[in-house]
């Protein structure tokens, strides 16, 4: 079981993504406050503390942040848009402060698609300078990829050029599109349907598991992942009742997640009362509004053979 604890250290952004869930504000964390939260964490006996925005590396604290979660003995990650990271100089100084482990998003391989999500032309060519400087630094990382219209039809595409470019990265994560953030529900053409991406998010996790890759998929409910049940996130988090804290500079405060509580945002169709992974699954995600309750149709397959795979699959 992996307890995580995350700190939203600033609300700037380099980018402007038109579906971001954190849109740009002028907050940043002080320093005090960031080493209160890693001190909760630590205290809590959390497995890591991921630093997240807005875009973190442009909190101008963030390596004596990274600093001090390692002298306090928690590891510590960052969700990165990874364009100032391409720097070289900019990353090494990050790695010797402690940082070594990376979570970038990706959109897409197909450099006008990413530099129409982001609104930065040269997003794909700064990530693909970051992952080469990571992989000369020795640095993990994990590839998160937000599903959206524009790239629902070619999942399966991206993962083939990351595995095939970047033999080094081991994990991948999807997360459905969250429109209720105000960049989203402006742009509604970003919003996709489930049944846009259903079969190539299949095939997706198909090729990562065919040449032994881990992922998650966050959501997308469990009647959309057949044969790959086990690796949706909140289903994981149901079963082996992890337990996410967050720290926002917004009106949200301080969160804390667990088990089946904390699913905000998530319902269920009258056909779900009857699925057999009714207890196991958290619903579908903007139900109701962004999302169609009739999408979602029951299954009728065994619930404890996806909770054995649960607790005996892959990476936390």
């Amino acid at each position: 079981m992996a307890n995580l604890g995350y700190i939203q250290v600033t609300r700037e952004c380099n980018q402007e993504c038109r579906f971001c869930s954190n849109p740009a504000t002028d907050k940043n964390i002080s320093l005090k406050e960031a080493k209160k939260y890693i001190n909760l964490y630590a205290a809590k006996g959390y497995d890591g503390v991921l630093l997240t925005g807005g875009e973190p590396t442009l909190h101008s604290d963030l390596e004596q942040i990274i600093t001090y979660a390692v002298k306090k003995g928690i590891h510590c990650r960052i969700i990165t848009n990874a364009q100032k990271t391409s720097n070289f100089k900019y990353l090494n100084s990050l790695v010797h402060s402690g940082l070594h482990h990376m979570m970038i998003s990706i959109y897409s391989h197909r450099d006008e698609i990413q530099g129409f999500l982001t609104n930065n032309k040269d997003s794909l060519l700064n990530i693909k300078k970051t992952l080469r400087n990571a992989n000369k630094l020795n640095i993990t990382v994990d590839v998160i990829t937000v599903i959206n219209k524009y790239n629902a039809g070619h999942l399966t595409d991206i993962v083939r050029w990351i595995t095939k470019d970047f033999v080094f990265i081991r994990h991948f994560i999807w997360n459905n599109l969250d429109p209720f953030m105000n960049r989203a529900s402006k742009n509604r053409d970003t919003i996709p349907h489930l049944n846009d991406f259903e079969l190539e998010l299949n095939n997706a996790m198909s090729f990562l598991h065919g040449c032994g890759r881990t992922f998650r998929v966050e959501r997308v409910p469990l009647c959309y992942m057949s044969g790959f049940e086990h690796c949706s996130t909140e289903t994981r988090k149901i079963v082996k009742q992890e337990e996410r804290s967050i720290f926002f500079l917004d009106e949200k405060g301080y969160v804390t997640q667990k088990g089946r509580r904390g699913f905000l945002g998530y319902s269920k169709a009258e056909c779900c009362r009857v699925c057999s992974l009714n207890e196991i699954c958290a619903g579908l995600y903007a139900a109701g509004k962004y999302y169609a309750f009739a999408e979602l149709y029951p299954l009728f397959i065994s619930r404890e053979d996806i909770i054995n795979k649960v607790n005996g699959y892959g990476k936390d």
